[in-house]
């Protein structure tokens, strides 16, 4: 039975995809939510929320992640990075998927990835779980009722959380499998229940496409002045790093929270919601992405609540750190109607340091801004992949590396043209550790860091005196308004200055040794400051 509010132009079984159940198209969030409280796949919550739960997987699997070796691509792909499936293996997989789908309930969602008419792509999201279907509507944009008549998606994904890959027959890792052909546009996701696998699948795929067309995609958020789509800022950063919280600033309008292209056009969302990390969340702090866990159709993925009131406890993450939520972007009252701005004025690179050694802000040179871009330093935080319970620091070259399927000089070349083209201003942000290491420092405190994102963003951090950084060599203001002055000496922050010294040591050696992996491919002056 098909079923569904719109007729599309497209059904499954044009794309092979039969002997299914019931097939839902393109249902609204009053019936997907219907749906999947009858399937008992999660309840409803204060304000009308859906509250899910990921079970065993509470994160992504980026080792479980794989990408087709056809001759289409073979010379495209970052294969260092990124693991590789043979076609007949892919074949096979998709053939036994397709099996154990028949006789079970589909949903479907036809929607667009980029808010650029000419530069987007559409995809068809199929799906076991109604509210994953849910989730997919949230996340992506949502293409007018009328144009789905002729809408032919370009991309399909399947996620089907039942099914259970066989490593020896599939050649894969584990059961669990992401698997990505972009010769037959087709991804097949199985045995994770975590939503955000469907969404950064898109994200991957347009990570590959863009670059061809000479457009910079990015891991990113984005936002620009009210009333003023030309002063754009974009704020790069790993899951953590603040990339949601702080675009989501009152003062400026939301462009997005997670990915964006940057075409000869200036900067375009790609999605059509939000997916905001949860942990200790505040109206306090964070008051517009507090509002939304009580709004109408918002997803709120592994969180604890109360069995009786539903009443979230935004302090307990014995299910997980990375309880989130996803809602659509306009539940932001300050979000763009139009998720697009122009060529970003300032680019600010967010990094999480728990070795305690950056300083909260530093002004880059261009060759600075593509060697702290291609290095991609910060912690992974708690929660945001399978194992990681405490912050780790890492290297995620173009701050999302397992995102990329391009090697990073492809993304890092296309970033410094655009700089040279438009002029960006570059700052490092650090949102991690002050006055020691994680254990014995403590969080750079949000006010600080959004008083001195305001000074950049508005030019007055241009006016105040800098000092040369021993360690890295970039700008740090040496006073800021309304900022502790202590903060901005990360030195003076620590009790034992000497063990200072000896974790700066520590953490420049390591951004070189990281770094040497570039040698081959970068230019005199980003090598120069690699060597210091």
């Amino acid at each position: 039975m098909n079923t569904g509010r719109v007729n599309p132009a497209v059904r499954l079984d044009d794309q092979g995809i039969t002997g299914l159940g019931n097939v839902y198209y393109n249902l609204l969030e009053p019936d997907l939510m219907e749906q999947a409280v009858l399937r008992t796949e999660g309840r409803i919550g204060n304000g009308g929320t859906f509250l899910a739960s990921t079970g065993q997987y509470t994160g992504r699997s980026p080792k479980d992640k794989f990408v087709v070796r056809t001759a289409e691509v073979e010379d495209s792909i970052w294969w260092e990075n990124n693991q590789p499936m043979s076609p007949d293996a892919f074949d096979l997989l998709h053939a036994d998927m397709l099996e154990h789908m028949k006789g079970g309930d589909y949903f479907v969602q036809d929607l667009v990835g980029g808010a650029d008419e000419g530069n987007h792509l559409d995809v068809r999201i199929i799906t076991e779980f109604a509210w994953h279907s849910l989730f997919a509507r949230t996340m992506f944009r949502r293409p007018e009722r009328a144009a789905l008549d002729t809408f032919g998606p370009e991309f399909t994904v399947i996620n089907c959380p039942s099914f259970r890959a066989d490593p020896e027959r599939h050649g894969c890792r584990s059961e669990t499998i992401i698997a990505q052909n972009l010769e037959k546009k087709l991804i097949l996701i199985g045995n994770t229940e975590y939503a955000g696998e469907i969404k950064k699948s898109i994200f991957s795929t347009l990570n590959y496409i863009l670059p061809g067309r000479d457009i910079m995609a990015m891991h990113c958020s984005a936002n620009h002045a009210i009333d003023n789509p030309d002063d754009a800022a974009i704020f790069f950063g790993l899951s953590g790093t603040g990339k949601t919280t702080l675009s989501a600033d009152p003062a400026r309008t939301l462009i997005g929270d997670d990915e964006h292209g940057w075409s000869d056009n200036g900067i375009f969302n790609f999605e059509g919601g939000c997916y905001a990390k949860t942990i200790s969340l505040s109206e306090e702090s964070e008051p517009g992405i507090y509002a939304t866990t009580k709004k109408f159709g918002t997803i709120i993925e592994n969180m604890v609540y109360d069995e009786e009131t539903r009443e979230l406890d935004f302090e307990d993450d014995s299910l997980t750190a990375n309880m989130r939520c996803a809602y659509p972007l306009h539940y932001i009252s300050n979000a763009s109607d139009t998720a697009i701005g122009g060529h970003p004025k300032n680019i600010i690179m967010l990094t999480c340091d728990s070795f305690g050694v950056l300083p909260p802000i530093a002004r880059l040179t261009p060759a600075q801004a593509m060697y702290h871009f291609l290095s991609g330093f910060t912690a992974k935080v708690a929660g945001t992949e399978r194992g990681v319970t405490e912050p780790e620091p890492t290297f995620s070259t173009c701050f999302g590396a397992v995102f990329m399927p391009r090697r990073p000089e492809v993304y890092g070349n296309l970033l410094r043209k655009k700089i040279a083209e438009h002029g960006s201003a570059c700052w490092l942000v650090n949102t991690g550790w002050t006055g020691g290491a994680y254990g014995t420092g403590k969080r750079m405190p949000i006010k600080a860091t959004r008083g001195l994102l305001t000074a950049a963003l508005d030019g007055s951090l241009n006016n105040v005196e800098f000092r040369k950084d021993p360690n890295f060599g970039f700008d740090v203001p040496v006073a800021v308004h309304d900022v502790d002055n202590a903060l901005l000496d990360p030195r003076s922050t620590w009790a034992d200055p000497a063990a200072y010294d000896a974790q700066a040591e520590k953490l420049v050696q390591m951004f070189a040794d990281n770094f040497g992996q570039y040698d081959a491919y970068i230019d005199e002056d980003v090598k120069a400051v690699a060597l210091g």
